[in-house]
């Protein structure tokens, strides 16, 4: 689908990428630009850009970059035309009237997931669906929590939550696409729920995008089914309840284990409870949760599946700029018990005194050992030091290797020693990482050159080659220049040639060559190598004297047997008098 550039530019012209970004990532002024945690990969330092005047971003960490339509593609999951007409509601804009199939289909998956869930919670309400509303008042859930999360029943049978869909006019693909249906051994379909409580999953725009299911006895297959990866949902980049969440005036979340643990912490008053989607907490998630929140309690069970998960959630929090809490829950077996036992003023005196994740670990550490023994106390002083060695600041290393050393009865300063030690060997290794990635780093690295043109001794034309695109970018008047001096056929970089010739073709059709008119037609690799190169070049000022050596670089690297051949009298005048002027 083509979108006009007329459009495009209103769009860019209308949407305030800091205001756009800022909805997403924590922002803090540097001059003319704006800084933050990137949204697209784990970092501690910041090094995700937003450049105003151009309405571009670039990230000097993952390399992702981009406008605005970019920004909103990866970050929400969607493809060209939706992240367009995200920008386009939000901007108070029509959408142009063409065609869209793939937006189409997540449009009718949406819909029929909305009729899917509104079906749902009628059915709950229905004599055949008495036994579920006894669940959920069996766990003390009130109406009002029931209607806020929109709970509700899938009937029992194979048919009848696709018999009411088709009425309204859903055919067996979208059914199918939608994971509302599943095709049987023999050819059938069937409904993939039934017979289950059914929790409704909202993503951050108020879309329902998918369904989780619990059996209410003790046959009927496993304990939940979550509908599977779609079109318009992915379990790994999404959580439960963060629709709610994100409205909370509170920085501290709560990762529960599932989805009635998050529902009662929210009826008890702690509106910041999420959970995965049926699949084990991922980077993902942690990425999604570090957009809005300050500090994350991890709240599982206390059994050895919730101490795994727990483990798992601390070393994918490790790379989170998010202060990690544990709750260590007493006297029940999850939060729902424990709040329905002795109250949501308990629950929360919990909150504020649990541990953090280095407690947690030495704590873990301790049980294995019998510390009355040396041989106990060596092991655990072994695993302390390497727990302490990680990712701990001076001063908690100086806190816990007194905590250490008294557990242990050595001397403080044996276990700093050590523990010193340790630090400085991880350091050399950590060293010997950077230094080898930096290999792969810096300008060189960036420009993937083809064997065939020279390799690494054509990386000087490669780099003109990209300036000089910088430069018809940020000057649309040198392009005319550009364009007579060089072909596109001739650049050695098969991106940059792409750029040059798309870049011709606007001008030639009287149209802007701004980031916003090209995103749509560039590879996203091409877009983000392309964003790189103007945010390395955000306050450079191209002279003419600037593109005439980056064009002279690329004309001196072509043989002059094969260049004075290919051109006419006049050019190969103009050449020479050229390298007459250049010799004077």
């Amino acid at each position: 689908m083509a979108i006009s550039p007329d459009y495009l530019q209103e769009l860019s012209q209308r949407t305030d990428i800091i205001e756009l970004v800022s909805g997403y990532v924590q922002l803090r002024r540097r001059g003319r630009t704006y800084t933050g945690l990137c949204p697209f990969h784990s970092e501690k330092t910041p090094s995700f850009v937003v450049y105003p005047e151009n309405s571009s971003f670039y990230c000097f960490g993952c390399g992702a970059g981009g406008d605005a339509i970019t920004f909103v593609k990866k970050i929400n999951n969607l493809d060209y035309i939706e992240a367009v007409r995200f920008l386009a509601s939000r901007a108070g804009m029509p959408m142009p009237d063409e065609r869209d199939d793939a937006g189409k289909i997540k449009r009718r998956i949406l819909e029929m997931n909305k009729d899917a869930a509104r079906f749902f919670a009628a059915q709950l309400n229905t004599e055949e669906g008495r036994h579920a509303r006894g669940y959920l008042r069996g766990r003390a859930l009130l109406d009002t929590t029931i209607r806020r999360f929109g709970l509700g029943y899938a009937p029992d049978g194979y048919h009848a939550t696709s018999d009411h869909l088709r009425k309204l006019g859903y055919t067996e693909e979208e059914l199918l696409t939608g994971g509302i249906i599943k095709r049987g051994q023999r050819g059938g379909t069937y409904d993939f729920f039934h017979d289950r409580v059914i929790f409704p999953i909202i993503d951050l725009r108020g879309n329902v995008i998918a369904f989780g299911g619990r059996r209410m006895g003790e046959e009927g297959g496993p304990k939940y089914l979550n509908s599977g990866d779609t079109p318009v949902f992915k379990k790994s980049r999404n959580m439960f309840a963060l629709n709610f969440a994100k409205k909370s005036k509170s920085r501290r979340y709560i990762l529960c284990e599932g989805y009635m643990d998050a529902i009662a912490l929210h009826q008890a008053g702690f509106d910041t409870a999420v959970a995965p989607l049926g699949t084990a907490f991922t980077p993902e998630q942690a990425r999604l949760l570090s957009n809005y929140a300050e500090e994350l309690v991890l709240s599982y069970d206390s059994d050895e599946a919730g101490q795994k998960a727990t483990r798992r959630a601390i070393d994918i929090l490790s790379n989170e700029p998010m202060k990690v809490s544990i709750l260590t829950v007493q006297g029940a077996k999850d939060p729902d018990e424990f709040i329905k036992k002795y109250g949501a003023d308990r629950f929360r005196m919990l909150l504020d005194g649990c541990s953090n994740a280095i407690e947690y670990e030495l704590s873990r550490a301790k049980a294995k050992y019998d510390l009355t023994k040396p041989d106990g106390q060596v092991g655990y002083l072994k695993d302390a030091i390497e727990i302490l060695s990680g990712e701990v600041t001076p001063t908690e290393r100086d806190v816990y290797a007194g905590r250490v050393a008294e557990e242990t009865n050595v001397e403080k300063k044996s276990v700093l020693t050590q523990l010193d030690a340790r630090v400085r060997a991880k350091g050399r290794r950590a060293r010997r990482a950077r230094e080898e990635a930096l290999l792969n780093e810096g300008a060189a690295a960036q420009i993937k050159v083809p064997y065939t043109q020279g390799g690494r001794k054509a990386l000087g034309v490669a780099f003109a080659e990209q300036q000089l695109m910088a430069a018809a970018i940020k000057e649309p008047g040198m392009l005319e220049k550009i364009a007579a001096r060089v072909d596109p056929d001739r650049f050695i970089t098969q991106e940059m040639a792409q750029v040059f010739r798309l870049l011709l073709e606007k001008q030639a059709a009287g149209e802007s060559i701004e980031l916003s008119q090209l995103s749509g037609q560039l590879p996203e690799s091409t877009l983000s190598l392309l964003s790189r190169i103007l945010a390395q070049n955000y306050d450079v000022g191209f002279t003419q004297r600037d593109v005439e050596l980056y064009l002279e670089r690329i004309e001196e690297s072509v043989p002059k047997s094969v260049a004075a051949a290919e051109m006419s009298g006049d050019e190969l005048e103009d050449y020479l008098q050229r390298l007459r002027e250049r010799r004077r």
